[in-house]
């Protein structure tokens, strides 16, 4: 019971935080398979689809592959790669005068992301479980030419823009506490993220319980708060607030 309220205690300070204007809301779909080659290692692949703009619109989709290693009960060692393909926002710049300046409508473009992982994990007596996992990651994005169009040119029109590559680092810290009890048809949970590069940029505050259907079959139900910030303009996104699905495949 106390496992309970605790994770209830912080699904209401997830809702009760405060929420920007510009916030938005999404759903969340997650999809995974994993293969154990032995006690100590797996590799798996993974697949997620996003939605924004109050699920009207598709934010991004991504495919990876990884590995894990766990050398002893309490330590699991991971890195993978990341195929995604994001949907990014339009961008509109203005003149002094408050009209619009330039227009750059919204696009798809690929990113490639690499991680990896250190968690450590403990787990009580009364079957509570808590974990904390540091992982770096490093997402590039190659070189686009999109659209654009003017409003200062005589005659106006679209025109080339060069979106030039950017690569960035950044390192992820989760602190998460779950009910893990052996055989348990539910496996409810609770984490706070930390997105940091030389500043915190995002927050995730998540809640949620595992549905473990069979050895081989695992569903998920949860809600996630996404709290930007120090996010530079060309990497904006709003607060997001997420309903989310999985399923995982233990072969």
């Amino acid at each position: 019971m106390r496992m309970y309220r605790t994770i209830l205690m912080l699904a209401l300070m997830a809702i009760g935080l405060p929420s920007m204007a510009q916030s938005e809301a999404g759903l969340l779909v997650e999809l995974e398979a994993e293969k154990k080659l032995s006690k100590k290692f797996s590799v798996g692949l993974e697949a997620d689809l996003r939605t924004r703009n109050d699920f009207k619109t598709m934010d991004r989709w991504s495919v990876g592959i990884g590995g894990e290693y766990k050398p002893v009960k309490y330590l699991k060692l991971d890195a993978g790669y990341t195929l995604l393909n994001t949907n990014f926002r339009e961008d509109i710049s203005y003149q002094a005068s408050g009209f619009p300046k330039k227009w750059r409508p919204s696009y798809w473009g690929i990113r490639h992301r690499f991680s990896a992982s250190v968690t450590g994990s403990y787990k009580f007596d009364n079957n509570i479980r808590i974990s904390l996992r540091e992982r770096w990651q490093y997402t590039y994005r190659p070189e686009k030419t999109v659209q654009r169009w003017s409003f200062n040119d005589d005659p106006m029109g679209w025109e080339d823009k060069v979106r030039s590559s950017k690569g960035k680092n950044q390192l992820r810290s989760r602190l998460q506490v779950e009910y893990d009890k052996k055989h348990a048809l539910f496996t409810p949970f609770a984490s706070v993220e930390f997105y940091n590069s030389m500043a915190i940029e995002k927050a995730r505050y998540t809640v949620g319980t595992d549905l473990n259907i069979t050895k081989h079959h695992t569903f998920s139900v949860f809600y996630r708060f996404q709290d930007m910030h120090n996010v530079e303009p060309d990497d904006y996104d709003p607060d997001m607030h997420y309903i989310g699905a999985g399923y995982k495949f233990n072969f």
